[in-house]
């Protein structure tokens, strides 16, 4: 958030100048257009960007994690699918976070409910998850997080403090909703691309790769494909001997109210 103010400083300084210079036919006109290009391809950076940290703070690996721990998270569920990812995860003792929209939840509760009773960690992950909602106002993307807080805690009884941003979208609006809530936000620095690449060898090489103690991985428990790349995922952590934790145990962050 400091770079962002630091940046917009030095674009301000900087078009003054421009203009100034522009003004005495010391520079030509369009060289204030390329100022605004690069002032809005950094900005497009911090939006598309959650690691950045351009506009809120973000928790996306922990380099100081004692031993070789790292975390699976699931994001967009629950979903039939989720049941799956569940049967894995308990064949190999492993317990993951999983980042819940509240419309899946109003639809599958039974298996909201089987995720907490296996003893994986609840995140929210907005209400409805809709394809515009980063263009949301800082009210209406509020009430999205309360949502899906309130609708979480109805069936399960428990209340979220751990939230993600759909598609890792940030900007001022949601930095401003999430300062409201006290939400503590998750990232990632492993990206799977599980909802679009139709490789199981290439997901998993794409979470696997450099892979070290601290890391968060992102996945889908949405989609089939990544039920067969979980448990190579396992099989990779167990050969390496990584140990797998949770969200509030690998930032050491609680998880609820």
């Amino acid at each position: 958030m400091l770079v962002r103010h630091i940046i917009n400083i030095v674009s301000v300084i900087a078009g003054v100048l421009l203009i100034s210079a522009v003004s005495f036919n010391k520079l030509p006109w369009w060289s204030l257009l390329v100022l605004v290009f690069l002032w809005l391809l950094v900005t497009a950076y911090g939006v598309a960007n959650i690691r950045s940290g351009y506009f809120l703070k973000s928790l996306n690996s922990n380099p100081d994690a004692e031993g070789k721990k790292i975390a699976i998270t699931f994001d967009d569920g629950p979903d039939q699918n989720t049941l799956e990812i569940l049967k894995v995860l308990d064949k190999y003792d492993v317990k993951g976070t999983f980042f819940c929209i509240g419309k899946q939840v109003e639809k599958h509760p039974e298996i909201l409910n089987r995720i907490i009773e296996a003893k994986h960690i609840i995140g929210n992950h907005t209400f409805s998850h809709d394809k515009l909602i980063d263009l949301y106002g800082t009210d209406r993307f509020t009430e999205e997080i309360k949502d899906a807080d309130e609708i979480i805690e109805k069936i399960s009884g428990k209340r979220p403090l751990l939230f993600r941003p759909p598609y890792g979208i940030t900007n001022p609006k949601i930095a401003r909703a999430v300062k409201k809530t006290g939400h503590a936000v998750i990232g990632w620095n492993k990206r799977s691309f599980d909802t679009t690449i139709p490789s199981e060898k290439v997901i998993l090489r794409r979470v696997t790769k450099n892979l070290k103690s601290g890391d968060v991985i992102l996945l889908h428990d949405t989609k089939s494909i990544t039920v067969t790349v979980l448990e190579q995922l396992l099989l990779f952590l167990q050969r390496n001997n990584f140990t797998t934790v949770t969200i509030d145990e690998l930032f050491s962050i609680q998880a609820y109210v």
